[in-house]
């Protein structure tokens, strides 16, 4: 079943996608008004398509049901990411990218972007997608079986951005670093923005984002 979504429409004719995934129990209206403060060049054709998470239960939270990617049994770094759910999920937004190239819109002109839990699936679906997509943005996030990249993983050269707050107290800076240290280790492109915030997105990552994305984009 394809996931529901909303979306920013291209201010021009559409050359570009950027598909972003909200973190655990949010949704995909949670980064919606993102789009329009990012205020990228009209010319640029950038779709923004935010999905949906699917409602499931979430060990963590007492079993309660909420928008979330995978389920979360422990806060252990090294078992918070249920695979088999990430995977699940990741073939449920591979089918979006999908989408978007047979409109017309090439790979490497669609960007991956998740926050947290969605920042999980960017970086575990973007190295195993089949076509080279324009860049992935990983944002306050970690990696799910890092130890299996290198076997599975089809793009080795992706271009990353990193963003983490230093005061993050519900994904440790470290874990992102881990992740960085990982994908760094596969030769990818990676680079890492720290900013003084908690576990969530501030206005000085918003400018940082908007120029990589211009330049990914242009």
């Amino acid at each position: 079943m394809s996931l529901a979504f909303v979306e920013y429409p291209a201010q021009s004719e559409h050359k570009a996608s950027v598909i972003w995934l909200h973190g655990l129990g949010d949704s995909g209206d949670g980064f919606a008004p993102v789009a329009p403060q990012l205020a990228l060049p009209n010319e640029l054709g950038v779709r923004f398509i935010f999905p949906h998470a699917p409602v499931q239960p979430v060990t963590i939270n007492g079993g309660m049901a909420m928008r979330s990617w995978y389920d979360i049994k422990s806060m252990d770094l090294d078992k918070r990411a249920d695979e088999q759910g990430v995977r699940e999920s990741a073939a449920k937004v591979a089918h979006l990218i999908d989408q978007e190239i047979a409109s017309g819109i090439a790979a490497d002109k669609i960007i991956l972007a998740g926050f947290s839990q969605g920042g999980v699936i960017s970086l575990h679906l973007a190295p195993r997608y089949p076509q080279k997509l324009a860049g992935v943005m990983a944002l306050s996030t970690y990696m799910c079986v890092p130890e299996k990249l290198q076997e599975e993983a089809i793009h080795h050269d992706l271009n990353v951005f990193m963003a983490h707050g230093s005061d993050d107290n519900v994904v440790p800076l470290s874990a992102g670093k881990s992740a960085f240290d990982v994908l760094t280790a596969h030769k990818m492109d990676v680079s890492w923005q720290e900013y003084p915030m908690a576990h969530q997105v501030c206005a000085a990552e918003l400018h940082a984002i908007r120029q990589w994305l211009i330049a990914r984009l242009s």
